[in-house]
This record gives C-alpha cells, sequence and structure tokens, in this order.
C-alpha cells in the first residue's frame, strides 16, 4: 500500500474570517476545513496581532488540526512585490517537505489572489480551493497555464522602474500634445487652454482626483511666455497648518524652532513662472486671508522678516471641490474664489470622455512598453477591452493607469486577457449618500428616503423585541401596534 500524501492549506486571514468567528455562516477558512481533510494549516496575516489572536485561539479549539500563524509585514495589502516576497518562501519551504500544497483563494485582496495563482501555476504545483455562501466550498479549476520563466522576467523589474510605471505625475515637458483624446469636450478644453495660457491671468481647474489638473496646468505653462521659467506645483491639502505661512512665503534662520537656515517659500521658488496650488479648496479660512493678500499686492513676508519682497508668479489652482458651494456655505472666501476663478477649467470624469478609453489603454500601454521592456509589445484582448469599457473608473487616469500596470505584470503572453484585467480591477463599494445629502437639483422622493428610514429603525426594533409589535411600537415612539403596522404597510416593509 503506497504512503498517504500529507495535504497541507495556505491561506491569508482575512476580514470575512475575523468577522465570522464564532458566528454562522462560518468563515472561508473555517468553512473550508469542515469540508475538506488537511493534515496541516498555514495562515498568513497581515493585521494587527491582537485582532488576529482571538480568532487563532478559537480556530485552534475548534480543530484538531495543527494550525501555524505567521505574520507577513506588508505596508499595503496590494502592494504586488511584498505579497510576493511573503509568500514565495513560505510555498517554497512547504514544497521542500514533500507536501500536496491546497491554497484557499478566496480571503485577502485581489492582489493576494493573483499572487497565489501566479506561484501556484508556475514555481509550485498547487491545489486551489474556494469559498463562498452560494457554492460552499469547491476545489478550484485555473483555465489556463502561465509561463514559469515569466516569473524571474517579472522579478528582475526593479522597484524604481515599476514606481516609475505606476507614477501618474505629469512629465515635465507636459505640452498639449500629452493630452491625448478624441472626445469633443476634451479637444474643446485644449484649445481654450491654449488661449488662457497665452494670457497672464490667474487660471481655476475643476476635476475630480485623477481626471489631468496637473497635466493641463503643465502644458499651459510650457505653452505661455514663462516656459523658461519654473514651474513649482504644491498639494495644499498635505501642508499641516502651522507650516503652511513657511511653505508659500519662505522663512529666515531662527523664526521658529526647527528653523536652522534661511528656505525659500513656493512663490520664490516659481518667480518668474508658474505656481500650481493643487487641492486649493483644502486651504483653511486663515490661510485664506494670508493668500489672499499676497496675490492683490504681489509682495510676501517670509516668516523671521521684517522685509517684503516682491514676486511675479502666475497662479494656477485646482481643486475637485465645488468652491461656489464652499463659498455659499461660508468656508471659502469669495473675494478670493473671483481673484483666482479668472480662466476656469472643468474637467470631466473618465467615464464621460466618450471615446477615449480605449485610445488611453493602448497609450499606457505604449508608454510601458517604452520604459521597460519587460511590457514591450503587450497589446489588450477584445475581452480586455469590453473590460475596461464596462468599468465606471471613479479613480479616473491614474486608476487606469495602475490596473493596467497590474494586468500586464501578471499577463503570461504579448496579449493581455479579459482574466488578467478582472484580476487586476479592484470594485470600490458604492457611496451611500446618506438621507441629508441628496442632491436636490438632480430631484429627490421624499417617500422613498422616508421609506428607507422607516424600513430601517422598524426592522431593527423588531429585532430586537422578537418580532413583537407594541413593544416595537413603543420603541418608535408610535402610539400603538396599529400605527406601526400602518407604517409597514404604507412603505411595504417586508
Amino acid at each position: 500500500m503506497s504512503k498517504q500524501l500529507h495535504r497541507t492549506l495556505i491561506s491569508w486571514i482575512g476580514g470575512n474570517d475575523l468577522k465570522a468567528m464564532g458566528h454562522e455562516p462560518a468563515g472561508p477558512i473555517w468553512s473550508t476545513l469542515k469540508d475538506i481533510q488537511f493534515d496541516a494549516v498555514h495562515l498568513l496575516y497581515a493585521y494587527p496581532y491582537e485582532q488576529v489572536s482571538p480568532y487563532i485561539t478559537w480556530l485552534e479549539r475548534h480543530t484538531d488540526i495543527a494550525i501555524d500563524a505567521c505574520e507577513a509585514s506588508l505596508s499595503s495589502p496590494v502592494d504586488f512585490g511584498e505579497i510576493y516576497l511573503a509568500v514565495e518562501p513560505y510555498l517554497a519551504k512547504l514544497a521542500s517537505t514533500g507536501t500536496e500544497i491546497s491554497i484557499l483563494l478566496s480571503p485577502g485582496t485581489p492582489a493576494m489572489q493573483a499572487v497565489w495563482i501566479l506561484l501556484g501555476k508556475t514555481k509550485f504545483s498547487a491545489v486551489f480551493y474556494q469559498s463562498s455562501l452560494e457554492k460552499g466550498v469547491e476545489r478550484v479549476k485555473i483555465p489556463f497555464e502561465l509561463a514559469a520563466e515569466f516569473v524571474p522576467t517579472v522579478s528582475d523589474l526593479s522597484d524604481d522602474k515599476l514606481n516609475a510605471l505606476m507614477d501618474s505625475q505629469a512629465p515635465i515637458n507636459a505640452a498639449f500634445d500629452n493630452i491625448v483624446t478624441q472626445n469633443p469636450h476634451i479637444m474643446l478644453l485644449k484649445h481654450q487652454a491654449q488661449i488662457l495660457a497665452e494670457r497672464n491671468v490667474p487660471i481655476l481647474l475643476y476635476g475630480e482626483t485623477g481626471t489631468g489638473k496637473e497635466l493641463f496646468a503643465r502644458a499651459i505653462h510650457n505653452a505661455s511666455s514663462r516656459s523658461d521659467k519654473p514651474f513649482v506645483a504644491l498639494n495644499c491639502g498635505a501642508i499641516p497648518e502651522e507650516l503652511i505661512d513657511s511653505t508659500l512665503f519662505g522663512h529666515k534662520k531662527g523664526a521658529f524652532t526647527g528653523a536652522v537656515s534661511d528656505r525659500l517659500g513656493v512663490f520664490q521658488q516659481a518667480d518668474g513662472g508658474s505656481l500650481l496650488l493643487d487641492e486649493f479648496g483644502e486651504l483653511s479660512p486663515q490661510s485664506q486671508v494670508r493668500l489672499l493678500r499676497v496675490l492683490q499686492e504681489g509682495r510676501i513676508v517670509p516668516v523671521g522678516s521684517d522685509k517684503d519682497l516682491s514676486v511675479d508668479v502666475r497662479i494656477i489652482t485646482a481643486t475637485h471641490r465645488n468652491l461656489m458651494d464652499a463659498v455659499a456655505d461660508g468656508y471659502f472666501r469669495e473675494d478670493l474664489f473671483y481673484r483666482v476663478a479668472v480662466g476656469v477649467l472643468h474637467l470631466p470624469p473618465l467615464r464621460a470622455r466618450e471615446g477615449d478609453l480605449s485610445l488611453l489603454a493602448d497609450m499606457v500601454l505604449k508608454a510601458h512598453g517604452d520604459q521597460d521592456s519587460v511590457f514591450f509589445g503587450k497589446k489588450l484582448s477584445a475581452n480586455a477591452k469590453k473590460i475596461i469599457l464596462q468599468h465606471s473608473w471613479r479613480g479616473n487616469v491614474r486608476e487606469l493607469q495602475s490596473t493596467l500596470t497590474r494586468a500586464a505584470l501578471w499577463s503570461s503572453g504579448e496579449s493581455i486577457t479579459g482574466s488578467d484585467m478582472r484580476q487586476a480591477l479592484f470594485t470600490m463599494p458604492e457611496r451611500d449618500p446618506g438621507l441629508l445629502n441628496h442632491d436636490v437639483s438632480q430631484g429627490v422622493d421624499l417617500n422613498v428616503l422616508m421609506g428607507s428610514l422607516a424600513a430601517h429603525y422598524i426592522k431593527n426594533a423588531m429585532a430586537h423585541t422578537g418580532q413583537n409589535k407594541t413593544k416595537s411600537a413603543r420603541l418608535l415612539g408610535l402610539k400603538s401596534q396599529q400605527t406601526l403596522s400602518n407604517w409597514i404597510e404604507k412603505y411595504g416593509i417586508e
């Protein structure tokens, strides 16, 4: 009789596992251990130990299988490189013992799942499982092969190169030709931006994160008479309030603790050129007052100095906030708004740029191939393009760029498949505007809103009282059980 092969399950500990501890339905790990027989379990976790320890203790009490849990030091659960470095040695150690490796794909991020599949289909021979409420625990057949020689090729890609590919900053030599489009609205915006570039007026750029505000700002600077002077970009939202004056206007040595030398502020650094104040809407009211004086007078006073200095700077501001709403709410100064909102450009989100998605995707892949041979010649399959066109791209061009980088990184051939794209995509939960934050200009249905509010609290009250209508009515401040029944009928609450 042949000796039975030792079987080991390896998995990340996921959020659903931690939430399901001691409850039904069980999390993916416990569900798998109940359904499939294993000789040992190896668990990796990136959560803090205090969160994971009770779960491991609970799991050990409910199974006789040996459990080995190991912390993986990750700065991000979607960093492919860190995940690879955490997982690969672990699998190599298991493989060296001759055990049959089984990988549970369900827990963890899409990046973690992608690394499991890459390694389990190339360097190590693994069996894959997944666990879901709909289908329970099942063995997974991965219906494609990956080239084993691809792994060392990707591992040769340096962190600097990969970070450069993921970096969505606008190129220093950005011009209007860098703004790739076949959308009529973007073409009109490019034309308007070129007109503004020729005039020395302040410019305000509106747009969601990732819509290309810095790309437009650099193109405007490079097309202006100031192109041979500095272009300086500052993220206003990243400056602590106590450092705003020093950052904007500079300081003298000894002006405050830590001021060990003179420092030029961004106005002096950009003198003669252009200054981009990104996330402009995040400036505090106090900072708005100080900035307004500089824009009105064209003069600054460094912190710790008693002399004012003249500066010649073209101001370009950028924000994702509706500054007119902020003015109406009293958060943003009306006089500062009119000072910067002379040439105003509204950059649309990627989902509104009809005809541009495929064009931009091809451009990103070509740029990747130009920067590193690992990505040279990568093309999108028909299914991959279909997935791109169907996705909402809430992160706009920045999300498109990072997603294509991930998909190209994991694709084993010249063609990026639909499967590669699905692995690379992140699906964010839809934002709930809340009962008090709906846009009235788009129309609201008060009956629907009232019904949602009633359903939420009535269901909670009924659950709390064991479906007792009399007690529930009392908890909800209603006169009687009949009143509660009327509400349930009116709003169709099940």
